[in-house]
């Protein structure tokens, strides 16, 4: 019989830890005295003592190693109960929510979506602003330890190719994940607290800097104005776009780096893959806006590289109203956020490596089909990539496109138009924030959708998050037989 404590001991620990958290805004509200403090300190309360008894009614039950079961259960419990609970200070506090958009306000957090349905943000009480950007950035440091931690062993899309750098984890799961962890958080941290004080020093005010430091490193996308990062220009678009780019490399890198050696970074195909491809792309972007709108050259160069960075990140930030730059843009931005970052960091949707697999799996066949009696091997970064690893990755495709699929009919049969339902399908599946067209385009926010598209959105990002089939998995037979 499955033993669910383990799972609720975890789970209620991460309860109370993001309870504790909430006392951050709390004091913040304090400080500001605009008497926005209540709701954070009955959430602290009610969050805190949920987690704290969880853990204690479970305590009993938690050994050294966990079987797949639960670790597939801890991680999909856990992101459907922290945005829960992330949800009160929405429902009880200056946005007075309804359930329906608090919980999509903190699914979007936590799953550093970055799509809202709050608008007035200019002039929301800054604990409000400042717990929308703590939640973005907890969900980025979460990200990277379980695509590290558990997704190799998970066997998810092609993770399990990690493997070989040493994050072995089943076995002794809890020292090694500890380790693992620690090295991830430091490293998160110290490009956080870079991040903040380059903003400062382009002329940021304390407040945004931080919140936006929060939320450009966890590749995220809130910001405290309804205008996004329109609200700034010239330096701060260039410092959010190095550490967008920054955040969207793996941190097992840095983590090298850390540990002395800072040749697996520069060799990373994944890194170089990425890095040419968003110079390839702000090269066509700025030249189409340079010679096609009439941009000034720096204006159009630094427009391309943010937004493009951006996008492909899946951080959502928008600087300006790209559905205004024409067809063929439009239809770019699209298709670049199913594209993504590297493989363990903050950023989401497919990412890299996989494409990078994929297409070495067709020249590989294309080898076979010209030369039938040659011997090819399909290879990644010098290993070869085994039959299971293809197949996972082959499944995570398919399941992919599918999924976006079902979620675009979905959401087309609330009511809504064919470029809002596939677009807020693809940009929640990715957790790329904004949408196109007029509704949930860069202008526009998720505010206006009916209350069925918003949780069946709000389902998109969660399974998109934890990489499709790690949900999937709970809804097979043959997974509570096993």
């Amino acid at each position: 019989m499955l033993d669910l404590r383990p799972v609720g001991y975890v789970i209620g620990l991460l309860v109370l830890a993001l309870g504790v958290t909430m006392l951050l805004p709390l004091a913040l509200e304090i400080h500001d005295a605009r008497g926005a403090w209540p709701p954070f300190l009955e959430g602290a309360i009610f969050t805190m003592m949920c987690g704290g008894m969880m853990a204690l009614a479970c305590a009993n039950g938690v050994h050294d190693k966990l079987s797949l079961q639960q670790t597939f259960m801890i991680t999909t419990g856990v992101w459907v109960a922290l945005p829960f609970f992330g949800a009160i200070p929405f429902a009880l506090g200056a946005t007075e929510a309804r359930a329906v958009d608090a919980f999509f306000e903190a699914m979007s957090g936590l799953t550093t979506t970055g799509a809202t349905v709050f608008s007035g943000l200019d002039d929301l009480p800054r604990g409000l602003l400042l717990w929308r950007g703590i939640m973005q950035w907890l969900g980025g440091v979460g990200i990277i330890v379980f695509a590290m931690v558990f997704l190799p062993e998970l066997r998810v899309g092609g993770m399990q190719i990690f493997r070989a750098e040493g994050f072995e984890t089943m076995g002794k799961i809890l020292p090694r994940a500890t380790e693992i962890a620690r090295q991830i958080s430091v490293i998160y941290v110290a490009i956080t607290a870079a991040c903040f004080f380059s903003y400062l020093a382009v002329g940021m005010g304390w407040f945004d800097a931080l919140v936006h430091a929060f939320t450009t490193v966890a590749t995220g996308g809130f910001s405290n104005y309804d205008a996004s990062f329109a609200a700034f220009s010239g330096g701060a678009e260039y410092i959010a776009t190095a550490f967008m780019i920054l955040s969207a490399l793996p941190f097992v890198r840095y983590v090298q780096i850390l540990n002395g050696s800072a040749e697996p970074l520069l060799q990373d195909t994944q890194v170089r893959s990425f890095l040419l491809l968003i110079a390839a792309l702000v090269v066509i972007t700025a030249a189409i806006l340079s010679t096609l709108s009439a941009h000034p050259w720096e204006q159009a160069f630094r427009e391309a590289l943010f937004n493009i960075t951006s996008i492909t990140s899946g951080t959502g930030y928008a600087s300006v109203d790209y559905m205004q730059w024409g067809t063929f843009l439009i239809a770019m931005f699209f298709f670049i956020g199913l594209i993504g970052g590297c493989a363990g960091s903050t950023t989401c949707s497919i990412k890299i490596f996989r494409y990078q697999l994929l297409f070495g799996a067709v020249r590989t066949e294309l080898k076979r089909i010209h030369s039938p009696h040659g011997v090819f091997a399909n290879k990644y970064e010098g290993r070869t990539v085994t039959p299971d690893i293809m197949n996972s990755v082959m499944s995570f495709f398919v399941f992919f496109i599918v999924t976006l699929g079902i979620f675009s009919v979905a959401l087309g049969i609330t009511g809504l138009d064919f470029v809002t339902s596939v677009s807020g399908a693809s940009a929640a599946l990715a957790n790329i924030g904004p949408g196109l067209g007029e509704i949930i385009g860069p202008a526009g926010n998720y505010a206006a959708l009916n209350d069925a598209a918003k949780w069946l959105l709000a389902l998109a990002m969660l399974i998109g998050r934890l990489e499709l089939m790690a949900v999937f998995v709970l809804f097979t037979a043959q997974f509570w037989r096993g």
